[in-house]
């Protein structure tokens, strides 16, 4: 009896043991592999627009500094389509584990609500890790209106048919011209272009009005081609210290802005997007880097990962709610 009963105490003892091997085999990995990041394989920014595009400069530059200052592998991908979406799809049903890092614009935020299916929750699908860069957007006109202020421009734009470029149905750029237009009851037509091409649309004359993001406008505006009549942020931008904002004209709502962020699938270790977030940042503020972000109208401010999400959370509704009173749809 008692070495039936200590046989059946040694066999439970090694049926713990076997258990407890098998679960430090699941998770010790694991816990290496955040320990180890990122020397495992090579971090992909995963950028959601072309190449030369303002979020795909800013990747590379990160890119490069995380390259240089710390040894790390990252490599750049550019993967396009439906505004984004593609990217977004993509980096969620990745492994969570911080090798794949979203790069995108504020479409990010948009997306879900002028899309029918975006195929994301913008909120829900990942964790948030960085927001890298912003720029106010700029209202820039022809130089032959005869227009100075926003004030004079809705005046003029009862007397002639005016008619606005943006970047895009959707865009920050559309609406927020949208809301200015319901707010003034104005009738200015929308011309979409691509980013790079709207500007040249109105410094051409082909539209008298252009809502534009800033790191395409800068340059006419300070060539003379093309009259900068507002930003859109809540202070002036540094990039054009001379340019009032819309408050400062009697628009107090407008605070909008396109800004760019990183971003990792839901569920990533809090270590890895921790750490993924320290070394963004100190990237970014990095002398030269900001120096570059600089030059391309942008300006930095480096934000903790809840930061960043509690950003998105205002970001997220805020732009729902202008997507439904412009009617504004990509389908």
């Amino acid at each position: 009896m008692i070495s039936q009963f200590t046989h059946l105490i040694s066999g439970r003892h090694q049926i713990n043991r076997l258990i407890s091997a098998i679960l430090f085999l699941l998770i010790s990995p694991f816990a290496f592999s955040q320990a180890d990041f990122p020397k495992q394989k090579p971090i992909t920014f995963i950028v959601a627009t072309g190449p030369g595009s303002s979020t795909d400069s800013m990747a590379r530059l990160v890119a490069a500094k995380l390259n240089e200052n710390l040894g790390w592998n990252v490599v750049v991908e550019n993967k396009l389509g439906a505004s984004g979406n593609i990217a977004c799809v993509y980096v969620k049903r990745s492994n969570p584990d911080g090798y794949s890092v979203l790069v995108h614009s504020v479409s990010f935020a948009i997306n879900p609500s002028i899309y029918k299916n975006a195929g994301y929750d913008a909120i829900a699908d990942f964790e948030p890790v960085a927001l890298g860069a912003s720029s106010p957007n700029v209202i820039g006109l022809n130089v032959a209106l005869p227009v100075n202020n926003l004030k004079e421009l809705v005046a003029y734009g009862k007397k002639e048919k005016l008619s606005y470029a943006s970047s895009g149905i959707g865009t920050t750029t559309h609406l927020t011209i949208e809301r200015f237009k319901n707010m003034t009851n104005s009738d200015f037509v929308h011309a979409p272009y691509q980013p790079a091409q709207a500007v040249g649309a109105t410094v051409a004359g082909h539209t008298q009005i252009s809502s534009t993001s800033m790191p395409p406008t800068v340059q006419f505006i300070k060539a003379g081609k093309l009259k900068a009549l507002a930003v859109t942020s809540a202070s002036r931008s540094s990039a054009l210290p001379d340019v009032p904002t819309m408050a400062e004209q009697g628009f107090p709502e407008f605070d909008d802005t396109t800004w760019f962020g990183f971003w990792v699938a839901s569920k990533t270790p809090s270590e890895i997007v921790n750490k993924l977030n320290a070394e963004i940042n100190r990237a970014i503020e990095t002398k030269d880097v900001k120096e570059k972000l600089t030059g391309l109208g942008l300006d930095t401010k480096s934000l903790s990962p809840n930061e960043f999400k509690q950003y998105l959370k205002s970001e997220v509704p805020k732009w729902a709610k202008s997507v439904k009173e412009s009617g504004a749809t990509a389908d």
